[in-house]
């Protein structure tokens, strides 16, 4: 009997079922063959034959395919994100939405790499810590960390490390956005 040459009418809407899903959504493939037109008792396992390369390598191969071209539609480039970043702040500029425009233009720093977001998280309790103790464990983090401190920027400009006194104090208030602290 031989594996066929092309692929049927029936083949392809299964495949298509599979990767981009039916009127409600992501299916199965029981409920992509039934959807293609397969018989209902038989669906679950046609469903099955269908997606097997050995038995069906046609579809398996077109399945596959539209995967790729799907994936490939979707894709998000550095070049296409900052693209699409400029697009949404010009048309926010345009209907007057200012916030709209600023947070498209802060995505697109971001995304080029101009804006640094650092967390510290701390554990244990600093208030159990001797001012020594204190002061010798902040030499340590900015130790270990110097070589991001001290790293270039696009621009070529230095990003100067803040640096630790003898005589600081550990009573140093920080300021936050967060409306919780």
């Amino acid at each position: 009997m031989g594996v066929p040459k092309r692929l049927t009418e029936m083949q392809k809407r299964f495949a298509e079922f599979i990767v981009f899903g039916g009127p409600d959504g992501p299916v199965s493939q029981g409920e992509a063959a039934k959807l293609a037109g397969y018989s209902e008792k038989r669906a679950r396992q046609e469903g099955s034959e269908l997606m097997n390369p050995r038995l069906s390598p046609l579809v398996a191969a077109y399945v596959g395919k539209l995967k790729e071209e799907r994936l490939k539609k979707f894709e998000v480039s550095y070049e296409g994100h900052v693209a699409e970043l400029a697009r949404i702040k010009e048309l926010a500029l345009k209907k007057g939405s200012f916030s709209s425009a600023v947070n498209a233009e802060t995505n697109r720093g971001k995304a080029a790499g101009l804006y640094i977001d650092r967390k510290i998280i701390k554990t244990g309790k600093l208030e159990d810590m001797s001012e020594e103790e204190l002061e010798l464990k902040m030499k340590q983090i900015l130790d270990d960390y110097a070589p991001l401190l001290n790293a270039k920027t696009v621009e070529g400009e230095a990003i100067d490390a803040p640096k630790v006194s003898e005589s600081s104090s550990p009573q140093t208030k920080e300021s936050s956005s967060d409306p919780q602290k």
